[in-house]
């Protein structure tokens, strides 16, 4: 149950701060930084984890969600 918490902790916090920073290569390092700390959590693989938060935070404001 608290590896559910902290995995919906991270999510949010990635939703939240990558949203705050101006440029695409922040939102990216910010999204690979909290995809490997959510992934390591879950027990799943850090750098899949890493690679996956940061596209999503390099690709957010084009798809409307960071605008």
């Amino acid at each position: 149950m608290q590896k559910i918490s902290l995995i919906i902790c991270g999510s949010a916090m990635l939703a939240l701060t990558g949203c705050f920073v101006n440029t695409e290569t922040e939102r990216g390092l910010v999204g690979a930084a909290t995809g490997a700390v959510v992934a390591s959590t879950a027990g799943g693989n850090v750098v899949a984890g890493a690679v996956v938060g940061g596209a999503a935070g390099v690709l957010c404001d084009d798809v409307g969600i960071c605008r």
